[in-house]
């Protein structure tokens, strides 16, 4: 999972680590630290001073942690984002190389976005699919089916499937199932196009 955010509730774990390193000698790493680095080490000079000694061994000490500090964070944002870039490219793979035609629809039959093979399904470019109505990329008779199994889906349905042909040329159809499911945040539907062994020939009249 992702490297939680900094918040007052995951401030004292930092703290605690950033002051067990400095008690076994770790110092802070962080390159741009170096003249605050400077500046800690002067302070530890002036600690020497008896007359503000105590305070100022206080304050170099809360010095040092708080840069510790920073380069624990720093390596927990380092870690987070590493995370999000995995997690991207998973999506990515698992999204558009899909083997099938795989669609994000919002609730009007709009395409948000349609995958690789998708684009391939409907012949244009995968740029071309966003905004174009999905029932405008299926043949006339199968128009009114998927329509309806976008209202059955506006009207509380979960999960709805239902048939459509698109033209392959040639005078003839390739079949395929539609499945539409709801996402889980209600915003959009996800519908995947899986086609079938029936190739029917198109009525020249529709």
């Amino acid at each position: 999972m992702p490297a939680q955010a900094a918040s007052p509730e995951n401030m004292m774990p930092l703290r605690h680590q950033a002051e067990e390193l400095l008690l076994v000698g770790i110092p802070p790493k962080a390159k741009i630290a170096t003249t605050g680095w400077e500046a800690l080490a002067t302070l530890h000079r002036m600690a020497t001073d008896p007359e503000g000694a105590s305070a100022t061994v206080k304050l170099l000490h809360e010095l040092q942690v708080h840069q510790v500090e920073l380069d624990l964070q720093h390596e927990q944002l380092e870690q987070g984002r590493d995370e999000l870039t995995h997690a991207l490219n998973r999506y990515v793979e698992r999204f558009d190389f899909a083997p099938v035609g795989y669609f994000a629809v919002d609730w009007d039959g709009k395409i948000i976005e349609g995958n690789l093979a998708g684009a391939d399904l409907f012949g244009v470019e995968q740029a071309a699919l966003s905004g174009r109505r999905i029932d405008s990329l299926v043949t006339s008779q199968s128009r009114l089916a998927l329509l309806a199994m976008l209202k059955r889906l506006s009207n509380g349905g979960s999960r709805e499937t239902c048939e459509a042909q698109i033209d392959s040329g040639g005078n003839v159809s390739r079949l395929f199932q539609v499945v539409a499911t709801v996402s889980p945040t209600d915003r959009s539907l996800m519908m995947v196009f899986v086609e079938t062994t029936d190739h029917r020939t198109l009525d020249p009249r529709t």
